[in-house]
């Protein structure tokens, strides 16, 4: 009844004339930020930090949590539409949701990615309102060794459930854990696939890998293409959801959040692995699985959903821990040092006004986002009347200058071409694109923890699988492994057995 009662006064000022204002340009801005490539929710914040320097901090944060949800769904709108995430966050949406927009079927994409946000964004935003001292107290009591077997779980389901082979999802992942080596060496500093540039120690930042093998990839392909086929404009279809478009997808919204949520609140990755381990279950759970690949709306609706209640549990452990566990939540962390607040379990009682505001201001910004883009998605999938050739021309400079945005080196350019030519290659060998990306948003962090579990343990091996949690996630991930050879072997016993059954019908019958 504590948080409820708090909950009620963070509307009350949530709900001010000036707050609702902030919070509606933060939304307004969120999106249309997102939308570019390359430039992600972290991106517009921190670009958008130095405009909030006059406000009050009830004021800022609010305007903050409208762009963070503004531009998840403003990144997930360009990976619809042209294959091309705005964030790491928006990857899984193109698998599904650019051939659904290939078809025709762009608008219903949006707008099923649109109630996916808002209902996750507002489940999500409840759980944190029930169970953050929980969630936190979890966070706290999950090691290293938890951490790893997470990664391999993330790594594992990837390469099992996208592509034409495991073996070709296995390439794929190799090649983004090989880019994600790039840079210093986190342990000992030494350099590594540097080639003896400065300008790589930091690494390969994973927005220029993302835009490079989808963006550039994407569009090298299409114009390698476009001699045989005529470019004719996509045609946009009609705009809202059907009744059997509504049947497949108001259980993905629900399950992403119970997916979203969890992962949000620990530092596991962020948004990237509840989105495509969202798919992998809706994948799974589909009525209609020979669609996936082709344009499935739930391979939309759960992943969105989950990208949206992982924002909300990323607030639970940022607010209640002062631990970030993604890019936002860090630039969210450096504002409120700015103001003189620091987050952690004091800030609840010391700044009541000022949390509980944000937090009721997450639901105002959910209902402002839905009954922005829910009408706008139309007018969203008219970018697909544009020829192609000029639509991915235009790609190209967004790419460029998103990528150029990063760390405003010339050399960034350089490396997004080499990834796109790249992210070609993978296309004319029938590579999936997503566990690359993967691997290099989850390499580094993998490789870290595996590490420190390893120097916790002496170097024992047993030191990976010491928790009941550990054991369990490799239990799940050894069930992911076996699953098509007992499959194999149960369908193959029961064809064997008909095959028997039918010769001794046939021969009792004569």
């Amino acid at each position: 009844m504590d948080s409820l009662n708090s909950l009620l006064d963070g509307f009350g000022t949530a709900l001010t004339p000036m707050n609702l204002l902030w919070a509606a340009i933060g939304v307004l801005l969120g999106t249309a930020i997102g939308v570019l490539p390359g430039i992600g929710p972290a991106m517009a914040v921190a670009l958008l930090l130095p405009v909030t320097y006059g406000l009050d901090p009830t004021g800022a944060f609010i305007m903050f949590a409208g762009i963070y949800y503004g531009a998840m769904f403003g990144g997930s709108t360009t990976s619809i539409l042209l294959n091309t995430p705005g964030e790491s966050a928006a990857v899984v949406a193109a698998i599904e949701g650019n051939p659904m927009a290939k078809a025709g079927r762009g608008a219903q994409a949006l707008a099923a990615a649109a109630i996916g946000h808002f209902a996750g964004g507002m489940i999500g935003t409840i759980l944190l309102v029930a169970l953050a001292p929980t969630v936190a107290s979890l966070a706290i009591g999950i090691g290293a060794p938890d951490y790893f077997a997470i990664m391999v779980l993330a790594f594992i389901a990837v390469t099992s459930v996208l592509g034409a082979s495991r073996i070709r999802g296995l390439a794929s992942l190799l090649i983004g854990l090989t880019i994600g080596l790039v840079g210093l060496d986190q342990m000992t500093g030494q350099q590594r696939l540097t080639f003896g540039s400065l300008q790589l120690a930091d690494g390969v930042d994973v927005v220029i890998v993302a835009v490079g093998l989808f963006a550039i990839g994407e569009a090298l392909w299409v114009a390698a293409h476009l001699r045989r086929t005529t470019g004719e404009p996509i045609p946009v279809g009609r705009p809202w959801l059907g009744r059997g478009d509504l049947r497949r997808t108001w259980k993905p919204w629900l399950r992403g959040p119970l997916i979203g949520f969890p992962f949000g609140a620990i530092p596991a990755g962020g948004a990237e692995i509840p989105t495509f381990l969202s798919y992998v279950t809706e994948k799974r759970l589909s009525k209609h699985r020979g669609q996936f690949g082709k344009g499935a709306i739930e391979g939309v609706a759960g992943p969105e959903s989950a990208a949206s209640a992982s924002a909300a549990g990323t607030l639970v452990s940022m607010l209640t821990l002062g631990l970030p566990t993604t890019a936002v939540a860090a630039v969210m962390l450096a504002a409120f040092q700015q103001y003189g607040i620091q987050p952690g379990p004091l800030l609840f009682e010391r700044e009541p006004e000022l949390v509980w505001g944000l937090i009721a201001s997450l639901f105002v910004g959910m209902v402002l986002l839905l009954a922005l883009n829910l009408p706008l998605a139309p007018v969203w999938a008219k970018l697909l009347r544009i020829p192609r050739p000029y639509l991915y021309a235009g790609i190209l400079f967004f790419a460029a200058v998103g990528a150029y945005a990063v760390g405003g080196e010339s050399l960034d350019l350089v490396i997004l071409l080499i990834i796109g030519l790249i992210g070609f290659g993978m296309r004319r060998y029938g590579l999936p694109v997503l566990p690359a990306v993967i691997g290099v948003i989850l390499g580094p962090a993998a490789e870290q923890q595996l590490r420190r579990a390893l120097q916790i343990s002496d170097g024992s091996v047993t030191g990976l699988v010491n928790t009941p949690f550990s054991v369990t996630v490799y239990a799940i991930v050894a069930l992911i492994l076996a699953w098509p050879l007992v499959y194999r072997v149960v369908v193959v016993r029961r064809r064997n057995g008909r095959k028997a059954g039918g010769k001794t019908g046939a021969v009792s019958g004569g």
